[in-house]
């Protein structure tokens, strides 16, 4: 706040002009009333909202504050660093654009037979579900010279674990979609986005550190430590993503279980997925043998009779005050996020773990971190010794949130796609450039045959 200086001190021995009047204290007081009005005044001026605009989100409760907001209970993104309202503009790739229609073996298999229908569902929908909010996003333009960013859909996950396309075909798919993508040239890729929605990344295209290695990855995977043993996510470019809840788990009417009362839980903590020989999964599923009352670690298979069905799995994982979430092959679960939805505390035990909106949400506030080197009777100890008030509070903290892990439409107040977007609009860029474009005093853009980029044909070679 700025203090206010009368100059009291060079008051006397100034010199007016031969008819000015001399001020008075009066004068004095009535100044310092006025700005000190005026101070008020903006200050009032700055809290109220921000005009709606066509192209922005609610923006009621907005702060210059960095953490989330909350309005009406649901949360808007801070100005700082975003902006007061989204203004960003983004293509999506037609499958059939591309020459050759090659994109479509990304989305379909090499022989078209892949039922989008199974990409949808499970915890790798992700790629299908932005593809389609984005195709219907209020932000989306048809216009390539006026996008902020491209979209490229692929549902390479899906296509490869229905054995649409081998690593190989997606690789050599890949390179030959990228080349006939002139504005992807002109970036280098930076502002192209992909979907990665699995442990796996962007390791199904085998040469992304060649090519890809400048666009942006919405992925809930940070991490990459096992047999791959280099991570695609860089923090600097990248956006975690939250993974795909079972839709009707997220139905704000009737989801498919409701949470229990902290009275009524039957267990201290649980663990509900299978070992697949790892450490930290193991060492659970042996302290619940040794604390079955206080958690629930079955050694759960891929086939009955012991495989949990949808509903007999978010019954259970109800049924205790906090969720245990150790890593799987990667560093990200799914459970993270389902935990949410039936109001158990998740307690994370995944060192490297990146999780989405970290710039804007405190985790600490609702979840717990602990090391996955100390598993053992002295995590229980701890979680026992946290008061239910304590954990109805976090519970509370993670209810506001957990709308924004929902891939619902714009016109839900919350949601996802309100996130993703947002961290969007951090990444919009000026000006594009790659080692592989030119550019003249007129501001006419070449290659290096001096070209202009109007007239770039493909198949063009990749920077």
């Amino acid at each position: 706040m700025r203090t206010f200086n009368s100059g009291a001190g060079n008051y006397k021995a100034r010199t007016f002009l031969h008819n000015q009047t001399q001020c008075t204290r009066t004068h004095w007081i009535g100044a310092l009333v006025l700005v000190f009005a005026t101070h008020l005044f903006t200050r009032v001026l700055d809290e109220v909202p921000a005009p709606a605009n066509t192209r922005g989100f609610n923006q009621l409760g907005r702060s210059s504050e960095g953490g989330l907001q909350f309005d009406g209970g649901f949360p808007a993104w801070p100005q700082r660093g975003y902006g007061s309202h989204i203004d960003i503009k983004i293509y999506v790739y037609d499958e059939y654009e591309i020459e050759g229609l090659k994109l479509k073996p990304l989305m379909y298999g090499k022989e078209g037979v892949i039922d989008v229908g199974i990409c949808y569902q499970g915890q790798w929908g992700t790629q299908v579900k932005i593809h389609r909010l984005f195709q219907s996003s209020r932000f989306r333009t048809r216009k390539k010279d006026e996008a902020d960013f491209f979209f490229v859909p692929t549902y390479v996950k899906c296509v490869h674990m229905l054995e649409g396309l081998t690593e190989e075909e997606i690789n050599q798919t890949f390179f030959e979609v990228l080349s006939q993508m002139p504005y992807f040239r002109r970036s280098g890729g930076r502002d192209h986005i992909f979907v990665f929605p699995s442990g796996n990344g962007a390791h199904f295209f085998t040469s992304w550190a060649t090519f890809l290695n400048r666009s942006i990855f919405l992925t809930p995977e940070g991490d990459r430590t096992d047999n791959k043993n280099s991570s695609a996510f860089n923090t600097w470019k990248d956006i975690i993503i939250p993974g795909n809840v079972d839709d009707e788990m997220t139905n704000l009417g009737s989801p498919l279980v409701e949470p229990l009362p902290l009275s009524k839980r039957k267990y201290l903590a649980n663990y509900l997925g299978r070992a697949q020989t790892l450490s930290g999964r193991l060492q659970l599923i042996e302290l619940a043998k040794q604390y079955p009352d206080k958690l629930e670690a079955p050694d759960l298979k891929l086939d009955p009779p012991d495989k949990f069905d949808k509903m007999e799995y978010f019954q259970h994982l109800r049924n205790a005050k906090f969720c245990l979430v150790p890593r799987g092959l990667s560093s990200w679960t799914l459970r993270f996020y389902e935990s949410f939805f039936v109001e158990c505390v998740p307690v994370i035990i995944s060192d490297q773990i990146e999780l989405p909106f970290q710039n804007v949400i405190d985790y600490t506030q609702m979840t717990i971190k602990w090391p996955a080197t100390q598993i053992g009777p002295k995590l229980l100890e701890f979680l026992e010794s946290i008061p239910d008030e304590v954990i109805e509070e976090m519970i509370a903290r993670g209810r506001r949130v957990k709308c924004l892990w929902v891939y619902a439409p714009e016109s839900w107040p919350c949601s996802a796609m309100h996130g993703i977007l947002w961290e969007l609009q951090r990444k919009v860029r000026r000006f594009h450039q790659s080692s592989e474009t030119f550019w003249l005093q007129n501001g006419t853009i070449v290659n290096r045959n001096l070209e202009e980029f109007r007239n770039w044909r493909t198949a063009i070679p990749l920077p």
